[in-house]
C-alpha cells in the first residue's frame, strides 16, 4: 500500500516540476530541458536510489506513526525518515484501548520519540479519552520535553475533562517545565486544567514577544489576576479564549493599551455556580477595547446557567458579534441584545419556552445592522413577525437556520406564504429545518 502511495506522491511531486517548467521563458529553455532530462532517469531508479527531495516532500504528509514504517523499506529511505523537520510535528493519542474510540500511538513510538526527536518538536498536540491513564501519560511526555522549544502545544480531551482529577501538582510542575524550556510558543490551548496563577507567570516570562494565542476555559486555578498579569506582559496576543469570571475591567484596559496589538478574537464561555451573579463589565472599558481594536470579534457561548444570573448581562454597551445560547434564554435578555448590542453579527438561540419573541427579534433586527446569521430552536415567532424580520434584515441574512416548529401561523401568514415572501426578501429560496420524526 505504501509503495503505491509513494510513487503517487512522487508523480505528483513531477508534474508539479514540470508545471513550473511552462512558466520559463525561451532565454531559460537549457535550464527547462535539464530539468525534464530526469524525469526519464527516475523510472530507471531503484528504490533505494530515489532523490531525497521528492522523498521528503512526501514523508512530510505522513504521520509520526507511518515513518517507521517507511523506515523499513531500505537504508536511504531510512537516513531520510530521520530528518529533524518530519518530526516537528506530533499528535500523541493517549487512550486506553478498551475504553475509547481512539487508536493510542503505540508506547513504544512514544519513548522513540522522547528518546531520539524530543528536541526537534515544534507542534505538539495530545488527544486524549477520560482516563486518569491517558492524563498521567500525558503528564510524563510534557515532562520529557526539556530540550525542545514548541510554538504550539495544546491539550485536547475528547470527553470529560480528566487532569483536574489527578494529581494537580504533578500537572502544574510538568506543564511549567513545557513553559520555562519554550521561548516560542505561539498558541497554547490548556482547556479544562489545573493551570494557576503561577505557571501563567512562567509562560508568559518566557514567551512574551510569541504568544499570539491561547485557550483557557474552565481552569479553576486561575484568577482574574492571574489573566491580567499575563495580559500585561504578553502584548501580541491575537486570540484569547477564557471563562467570563476570569473576565474584569482591568483585563480589557490591558489589552487596549498602546502597546498591545489588536485583538482579532475574543472568546468567552459564560456558566455560573446556582444563584451565583455574573459580574458587569464597565460599558467604558469594552469601548476602550473596540476602539483600540475595532476589528475584533467577541463571542460568548451560554451555557446552563439559572435565570437570575443574567440579571447583569447586556444591561449596557456590549460589542459582542457572535452569541450562541445553548440552552434556555429569558426573553427579557433577547430585549437587551437590541438594545445593547449593535456590533452583532450573528445570534444563534437554542430554547427560549411557550412565549413569543416577536418584539424582541425585531428589536435586533432594528438595532444590529450587521447582523447576517440567525438560528432559532425551540422559540415561538409568528409567520408575520418573521417576515418583517426578513424585510428589515434582507438580503444580509446570509445564514437563517430556523426550526419549522418555532414559526406559528398567524392570520396574516400560513407557513407556505411565509417561506415565499422570506425568499423574495433575502433575495434565495428558504426553507425552514424541518425535525425528523423517529
Amino acid at each position: 500500500m505504501w509503495i503505491g502511495f509513494i510513487w503517487r506522491m512522487i508523480g505528483m511531486w513531477w508534474a508539479v516540476v514540470k508545471m513550473e517548467v511552462r512558466g520559463l521563458n525561451l532565454g531559460q529553455l537549457p535550464i527547462a530541458m535539464s530539468i525534464l532530462s530526469k524525469e526519464s532517469q527516475y523510472c530507471e531508479l531503484g528504490w533505494s536510489n530515489l532523490p531525497s527531495e521528492p522523498l521528503l516532500q512526501v514523508f512530510s504528509h505522513l504521520p509520526v506513526q507511518d515513518l517507521g514504517t517507511v523506515a523499513q523499506v531500505c537504508q536511504h529511505w531510512n537516513h531520510i525518515s530521520q530528518f529533524s523537520q518530519l518530526w516537528q510535528r506530533v499528535e500523541f493519542n493517549l487512550s486506553q484501548a478498551s475504553k475509547s474510540y481512539l487508536q493510542p500511538t503505540p508506547e513504544g513510538l512514544i519513548n522513540y520519540i522522547l528518546q531520539h526527536h524530543a528536541k526537534h518538536l515544534k507542534f505538539v498536540i495530545f488527544k486524549m479519552d477520560s482516563t486518569v491513564e491517558s492524563a498521567q501519560m500525558a503528564c510524563y511526555i510534557l515532562s520529557r520535553l526539556v530540550n525542545c522549544s514548541l510554538k504550539t502545544l495544546a491539550l485536547i480531551s475528547s470527553a470529560r475533562p480528566v487532569f483536574l482529577d489527578m494529581d494537580q501538582q504533578s500537572f502544574i510542575s510538568a506543564l511549567t517545565v513545557v513553559f520555562d524550556h519554550s521561548h516560542t510558543l505561539s498558541s497554547v490551548a490548556i482547556d479544562n486544567t489545573p493551570v494557576d496563577d503561577m505557571s501563567l507567570e512562567v509562560l508568559a516570562s518566557s514567551n512574551s514577544r510569541t504568544l499570539e494565542l491561547l485557550r483557557m476555559k474552565s481552569c479553576p486555578r486561575v484568577s482574574p489576576e492571574g489573566i491580567l498579569s499575563l495580559a500585561d506582559h504578553c502584548c501580541h496576543l491575537r486570540e484569547l479564549t477564557l471563562s467570563y469570571t476570569l473576565l474584569s475591567d482591568d483585563l480589557l484596559l490591558a489589552l487596549s493599551s498602546e502597546e498591545h496589538v489588536c485583538l482579532e478574537y475574543l472568546h468567552i464561555d459564560v456558566y455560573t455556580e446556582k444563584d451565583m451573579l455574573l459580574q458587569q463589565i464597565s460599558p467604558q472599558c469594552w469601548s476602550a477595547l473596540v476602539e483600540h481594536s475595532p476589528d475584533m470579534n467577541l463571542v460568548m457561548y451560554f451555557f446552563v446557567i439559572p435565570d437570575q444570573s443574567f440579571d447583569t448581562l447586556f444591561m449596557s454597551y456590549t460589542p459582542v458579534t457572535h452569541i450562541y445560547f445553548g440552552d434556555h434564554v429569558p426573553k427579557r435578555v433577547l430585549g437587551r441584545i437590541g438594545s445593547h448590542c449593535p456590533r452583532l453579527k450573528e445570534l444563534v438561540v437554542g430554547a427560549n419556552g411557550n412565549s413569543f419573541i416577536n418584539d424582541e427579534l425585531l428589536n435586533i433586527a432594528n438595532n444590529c445592522p450587521e447582523l447576517s446569521s440567525l438560528g432559532l430552536g425551540e422559540c415561538e415567532v409568528t409567520c408575520s413577525a418573521f417576515v418583517k424580520f426578513a424585510h428589515i434584515c434582507g438580503p444580509r441574512l446570509k445564514e437563517l437556520y430556523v426550526t419549522e416548529e418555532c414559526l406559528v401561523e398567524d392570520s396574516q401568514y400560513d407557513l407556505t406564504k411565509a417561506c415565499k415572501q422570506v425568499s423574495e426578501l433575502i433575495g434565495r429560496d428558504w426553507a425552514p429545518e424541518y425535525m425528523p420524526i423517529w
